[in-house]
C-alpha cells in the first residue's frame, strides 16, 4: 500500500537566516510499504525524475529509506530486474542495507551540512531523512542542502563585511564557513566528475571488449575464406564469365592483400581504446577512502590522457602544447590516489590556461614565438621526499598575486571561468592529507613552477626501466 505523495518545491524561493533549520526546507514526502513490488518503486521514480529516494514503511511505521541511486544501481545488475520487480521491495531493502542519515527537523542547516559531509565517501551524496515532531518523515536532497548552506554562507559573508574585521570570532567563523563550503562544493563537483568518467569508461568497455574478442575469430575466419578462394583458383582456373566479372569488380588481389592489414589496424585501435578506458577508470578513483600503494607516474599519465584534447588544441599558428616528461626511478607511494589525481588535474589545467593566454596574446604580436611547453620532472630528494615539478613557460604570476594563490575563493580568472578553489584544494590535499609540501615559484614573463613534495613512507621500490 503506497501512501500520499507530496512533491518538493524549490528551496531557492524560501527565505533563509543564519540559524535556519531543516524544517524550513521543502522535503519530498513519498512513502511506500515494504510489501509493494519493485515495479511500484520504478513507477514512482519514473513519475518524478528529480525524486532522490522513497521512505520505506511497514504498517504505517517508519523503517528506512531507499535512494534513487542505490535502487537503480542494484536493479541494473544482471538478473536483478527479474528477481525484484514482482517481489516485495522488502527483499531488496534487506539486501541493500543502506546507510541512512536521520536528523531531527530542528537541526540547523549548517550542522546538517557538516554531518552529511562526515559520512563515508560511498554515502556522502545520498539524501538525508528528516524526522518531524509529528512523527512524519521527509527526504532532503543532498544537493539542495548544499545550496541552502551556500546561501547561508553568502548571508554570513555579507554580515561579516559589515562587522568588525579585527575580531578573532569573525575571522574564525569566516574561515570555517569558507572551508566548509569549499569542501562541500568541491566534493560534489569531483564526485560528479568521477561518476561521469567511470560511467563513460564502463559504457565504452563493454562494446570494445566484444569487438576486440571477436576480431580474433574474424581474422581466423577471413584467412579460412581466403584459403578456400585460393584453392578454387588453383583447381578451377577458368571460371564462368560472370564470376570473372565480379572478380574484376571487387579487385580480389587487392582485397586479399588489404584485408589482413585492415584487421590488424582494427586490433591496434581496439587495444588503444582499451588502454584509454583503463586510464579513465584509474583516474575516476575519486571516492577511495583508504590509502593505497600507487605508481605516481601512472596517475600523472592518466591525468594527461584526460586533458589530451586541450593539450592538442591548436593555440597559435597550428602549434599545440608539448609535454616534456623527465621521470625518475620512483618507489610506489602510499597515498590517496584519487585525491592526488585531483591535484595533478588542477595544476595541469592551470598550466594549460596560462599557455593558452600567452598564445592568444602572441597572436597580436609580430616576431618569433616560443613553443608552448609543460615540463614534468619527478625524483627522490634527500631520501625522504618524492618531488614532482610541473613547470610551464607562460607569462608567470606577479608576486602580489602569488602570495594569495592558495587562499580559498581567490582567482584571477574572469567571472564564470573560475571560483578560486583549485589550488586551495591542492594545498589541502598535499599538506593536510599527505603531510607534504606545495610550493609555487614564478618569474613574471618566464613561467611558473609548482613543486610537490610527498614524504616517503611504507614504500616498495619499483623495478628500474
Amino acid at each position: 500500500m503506497m501512501l500520499s505523495i507530496n512533491h518538493c518545491q524549490k528551496n531557492n524561493d524560501i527565505p533563509l537566516k543564519l540559524e535556519s533549520t531543516l524544517q524550513e526546507l521543502k522535503l519530498w514526502q513519498v512513502e511506500i510499504d515494504l510489501s509493494c513490488s519493485g515495479n511500484d518503486v520504478i513507477n514512482i521514480f519514473d513519475a518524478d525524475p528529480l525524486l532522490p529516494g522513497v521512505i520505506c514503511i511497514r504498517e504505517s511505521n517508519y523503517v528506512g529509506m531507499i535512494s534513487r541511486s542505490n535502487f537503480f544501481d542494484r536493479m541494473s545488475r544482471p538478473y536483478s530486474l527479474g528477481l525484484y520487480s514482482q517481489r516485495p521491495i522488502e527483499l531488496l531493502y534487506n539486501q541493500l542495507k543502506q546507510e541512512v542519515l536521520l536528523l531531527e527537523a530542528s537541526v540547523s542547516i549548517v550542522t546538517a551540512s557538516q554531518k552529511a559531509l562526515e559520512r563515508s565517501q560511498k554515502s556522502v551524496y545520498e539524501p538525508i531523512v528528516v524526522a518531524a515532531k509529528d512523527g512524519s518523515h521527509g527526504i532532503l536532497d543532498f544537493h539542495h542542502l548544499v545550496l541552502a548552506n551556500s546561501r547561508i554562507h553568502a548571508l554570513t559573508l555579507a554580515q561579516l563585511q559589515q562587522a568588525e574585521e579585527n575580531t578573532q570570532i569573525v575571522k574564525t567563523n569566516l574561515r570555517s564557513l569558507e572551508e566548509n563550503y569549499s569542501r562541500s562544493l568541491h566534493n560534489d563537483k569531483m564526485s560528479s566528475l568521477g561518476q561521469l568518467v567511470a560511467g563513460v569508461a564502463h559504457e565504452i568497455n563493454n562494446p570494445i571488449s566484444f569487438i576486440a574478442g571477436n576480431l580474433v575469430h574474424t581474422a581466423e575466419y577471413s584467412q579460412d575464406l581466403l584459403h578456400l578462394i585460393n584453392l578454387y583458383q588453383q583447381y578451377y582456373p577458368n571460371p564462368e564469365e560472370e564470376i570473372q566479372t565480379v572478380l574484376q569488380e571487387i579487385d580480389l588481389d587487392f582485397l586479399t592483400a588489404d584485408l589482413p592489414n585492415i584487421l590488424l589496424s582494427m586490433r591496434v585501435g581496439a587495444k588503444r581504446i582499451q588502454k584509454i578506458v583503463l586510464s579513465l577508470r584509474n583516474f575516476s578513483r575519486l571516492d577511495e577512502a583508504e590509502q593505497k600503494l600507487v605508481d605516481i607516474h601512472e596517475g600523472i599519465d592518466n591525468t594527461l590522457l584526460i586533458l589530451q584534447s586541450r593539450l592538442q588544441s591548436k593555440y597559435y599558428q597550428g602549434n599545440s602544447i608539448t609535454v616534456v616528461k623527465e621521470y625518475g626511478n620512483l618507489p610506489l607511494v602510499e597515498c590517496y590516489p584519487g585525491q592526488l589525481n585531483q591535484v595533478f588535474l588542477h595544476i595541469l589545467s592551470n598550466a594549460i590556461d596560462a599557455l593558452k593566454q600567452k598564445a592568444q596574446h602572441s597572436q597580436l604580436q609580430v616576431g618569433t614565438f616560443p613553443k608552448l611547453e609543460i615540463h614534468i620532472q619527478t625524483q627522490v630528494s634527500d631520501c625522504k621526499y618524492l618531488t614532482i615539478r610541473i613547470t610551464d613557460n607562460g607569462f608567470g604570476i606577479p608576486e602580489k598575486t602569488k602570495k594569495r594563490i592558495f587562499d580559498p575563493f581567490f582567482t584571477t580568472k574572469p567571472v564564470g571561468k573560475g571560483i578560486g578553489m583549485g589550488l586551495s584544494i591542492c594545498h589541502q590535499i598535499v599538506v593536510e592529507k599527505h603531510n607534504g609540501e606545495l610550493e609555487c615559484i614564478s618569474t613574471p614573463g618566464k613561467g611558473t613552477e609548482l613543486i610537490l613534495k610527498l614524504p616517503i613512507s611504507n614504500t616498495h621500490k619499483l623495478s628500474s626501466g
